[in-house]
């Protein structure tokens, strides 16, 4: 990476430490499938669909309860998930290992003692993978969030996050994340070659422009900042989605209008400030089945 690239880095380290685990956002066509390769799920031998669930805090559901009974703390990990509603749902069987503040590296590597690499819990029996990642690759959402939260307290009317990190984040998607989501779908595909893969993109977190402090601390200019670039990020990761020829399911028109900055009721997002569970921006219980029904409408019907 560019010297820049290092800095963004560096400058995004704090920001973890503000944002409880963040990540972010859509761009593309509604609940579109980039590819409808591969087998229905359960169509190998009839039997019950074998499922895993895999990826970061937004997948897992951080921030919702309860969470799974026996599964790790540190992970987070919520029975109202998207992977689980999908599972109650149609009565596959679910294996859940989606983890908060997991990168791409968390499926190859240990997260937290305890927490075993994410991709062991493929194998030739798996006939449905759902997942989300990508967000936390660079500390890309945590920066995002975190770092245009407390940059916005200098010029709330301006831009001042923009100012301060250009176009890194940008390039961090395209030389970093997307490579990452790319190589981990590939190797998803290797370790279960007979599973329906589909990868959910990120719910939008702030609206396309108009800003809303305190609930989302944003400044003006950098709402519509944070917005571009989780549109680069989903479109990266549909565009990964394509080149290995599995599901790419979007959030970005339906979840138009159920941002943050929404009344309570209306929105997906958990807000910066007033939220219930402490965790911010992230999925509420209705993002979350929200995330359910964009992966069953590029599901093969049973």
């Amino acid at each position: 990476m560019v010297d820049g690239t290092r800095r963004f880095r560096s400058g995004a380290i704090a920001a973890v430490i503000v944002a409880v685990v963040v990540l972010l956002a859509g761009t593309a066509w509604l609940w579109s499938s980039v590819s409808t390769d591969g087998p229905e799920p359960g169509a190998v031998d009839g039997s019950a669909v074998e499922q895993v669930h895999l990826g970061d805090s937004f997948a897992a559901g951080t921030g919702t309860s309860p969470l799974v009974e026996d599964s790790p703390f540190t992970c987070q990990r919520s029975s109202v998930n998207f992977g689980q509603l999908i599972a109650k749902r149609h009565g596959y069987r679910l294996t859940d290992v989606s983890c908060a503040g997991a990168w791409t590296k968390s499926l190859y590597e240990a997260q937290y003692q305890g927490v075993a690499p994410q991709l062991d819990a493929l194998g030739p029996g798996t006939d449905l993978v759902t997942m989300m990642i990508g967000g936390n690759d660079a500390t890309l959402y945590s920066t995002l969030v975190g770092a245009c939260g407390r940059a916005a307290g200098s010029d709330p009317s301006g831009a001042p996050c923009r100012a301060e990190l250009g176009d890194r984040p940008e390039q961090a998607i395209s030389t970093e994340i997307r490579p990452a989501v790319e190589r981990a779908l590939r190797d998803i595909r290797n370790r279960a070659p007979h599973a329906r893969i589909v990868i959910a993109g990120y719910p939008w977190l702030t609206p396309a422009s108009e800003s809303c402090r305190p609930t989302v601390q944003i400044a003006d200019g950098d709402v519509s900042y944070v917005r571009r670039n989780q549109a680069r990020l989903n479109s990266a990761i549909s565009l990964s989605a394509k080149a290995v020829g599995v599901t790419f399911a979007d959030m970005s028109w339906a979840a138009n209008g159920h941002d943050a900055c929404q009344p309570r009721g209306t929105s997906w997002i958990l807000p910066m400030v007033g939220s219930p569970s402490g965790v911010t921006m992230h999925p509420n219980e209705a993002g979350q089945r929200a995330l359910a029904d964009a992966v069953d409408a590029v599901l093969p019907a049973s």
